[in-house]
């Protein structure tokens, strides 16, 4: 019977970890927790002298706008990813709490004390809550805690996994010469792996890796490679999480008899909020790192197809930008690219002020390696990609434009498209979703 107790609490916490922050109940529940917000705003109004009120409300004001700052000089250019609102909800956090605040001290009392402390909690909450629902930071209950939603994928270490078999399934497409063995999981998995910068130099943080059944089995399939890139700030998990990475490639897998790309996801940062573009300059060399150490790893550590032409590289945000940069450098290494919310250039800021720190403001060094004065030179037809960006993102989805029509007009096979949404995981978990069967004719998976 505790055997039976005890799978039932399991299965009854899984459920509670993958409930969604983004949808559904939870933001139901913080819809309402607005209008409680809102009327116990208005009381709150009532109880404080107009004095009291006014520097309440002044300092809530002040304070958010002393966070918007904060982050636009520490994390150039993260506030396209923040809208506005965010800032009006963060404002009413802090005038829930100062103002409970002065509540207390000209009204003690146990009762209205805790009234007002659990309305200063609630606003808390709801802001936090708000401002996490449009970022997309943090998509489950269980990503809270560090459990990301990867469906059924297991998160394994990567010294456990089988390494190179002595025959492996060939053949293009795939799918056509795939016999499905019989020992082959159901699922894919997730892992961890070092990545050195031996000949770049960068000094990266381990990589995020999916591997599919197919690759899991024996024999193995021959699978082509995605490198994806993540955002700014941000880390190769993050692609776990807003991207829904995992479910997304394994529920591909499972439409086809567990064949998927093996995906790697390195990180291009070099740290959670470092923004060194993807290009060799005086902020790191991020692009030998991308084009030489990644894959001389991959090819290295797994049993992958080396053929250059099943190989594609994708991001969202700074690392769409990274694709784009990539492929229109290194075409023979990366010839497909997803972008999905990038930029029509790499930015630490302004354009001054990232030629400034790249390469000492010497703009013809920067011009050389930028992809959209590439393609205004240069025709690439042996490249095809997609552009993606949110209805909604009013800061990245012109840039989005701007580079789907550079690359049309250099001749690339491309594609755009706009989904719901901002500047979140939103838009580019649905992107990967809808690009897989793109990815899967593209990289010669399927017919």
């Amino acid at each position: 019977m505790w055997i039976l107790e005890r799978m039932h609490g399991h299965q009854l916490l899984t459920r509670l970890s993958r409930m969604s922050l983004e949808h559904g109940h939870i933001t139901a529940a913080l819809l309402v927790g607005s209008v409680i917000v809102g009327v116990g705003t208005l009381l709150l109004l009532r109880w404080l002298p107009r004095r009291a009120a006014l520097v309440a409300l002044g300092l809530s004001v002040l304070g958010s706008a002393t966070g918007a700052m904060f982050v636009w000089l520490s994390f150039r250019p993260l506030p396209a990813q923040l809208p506005a609102s965010n800032f009006v909800w963060i404002a009413l956090a802090m005038f829930g709490v100062i103002g409970a605040a002065l509540v207390l001290l000209r009204r003690p009392g146990l009762a209205r004390g805790l009234s007002v402390t659990a309305f200063a909690g609630l606003a808390a909450i709801v802001a936090v809550g708000q401002v996490n629902a449009q970022t997309g930071t943090y998509p489950t209950l269980g990503s809270l805690v560090g459990h990301w939603p990867v469906g059924s994928v297991e998160n394994v270490a990567f010294d456990s996994l089988p390494g190179a078999e002595p025959w492996v399934q060939r053949g293009l497409p795939t799918e056509t010469h795939w016999q499905v063995p019989v020992r082959m999981p159901s699922n894919g998995v997730v892992t961890e792996a070092a990545i050195p910068g031996n000949v770049s130099g960068f000094d990266a943080r381990p990589a995020t890796l999916y591997l599919p059944p197919a690759y899991l089995a024996d024999p193995r399939a021959e699978l082509p490679v995605l490198v994806l890139v993540a955002g700014e700030p941000g880390s190769p998990s993050d692609w776990l999480d807003s991207g829904r990475l995992a479910t997304t490639v394994d529920a591909y897998a499972s439409r086809h008899s567990g064949l998927a790309p093996v995906v790697v996801v390195p990180d291009a940062l070099g740290d959670y909020d470092a923004n060194p573009g993807c290009m060799d300059s005086a902020l790191g060399n991020v692009a030998t790192y991308l084009d030489q150490d990644v894959p001389n790893w991959i090819e290295s550590n797994l049993q992958v197809n080396p053929d250059a032409a099943q190989w594609a590289i994708g991001g969202f945000s700074y690392g769409g930008t990274c694709a784009i940069e990539m492929a229109v450098n290194f075409p023979d290494r990366y010839p497909s690219f997803l972008d999905f919310s990038g930029q029509d250039e790499p930015s630490t800021g302004d354009h001054e002020d990232t030629v400034a720190a790249m390469f000492d403001g010497d703009e013809s060094a920067f011009d050389a390696v930028n992809a959209r004065d590439l393609m205004a030179q240069n025709r690439y037809p042996q490249l095809s990609g997609v552009f993606v960006a949110g209805e909604d993102d009013d800061i990245y989805r012109p840039q989005q434009e701007i580079m789907f029509e550079a690359a049309r007009a250099a001749d690339m096979n491309v594609d755009y498209y706009t989904l719901p949404g901002g500047h979140s995981g939103d838009v580019w978990g649905t992107a990967l979703e809808l690009e897989m069967d793109w990815l899967g004719r593209t990289l010669a998976l399927t017919p």
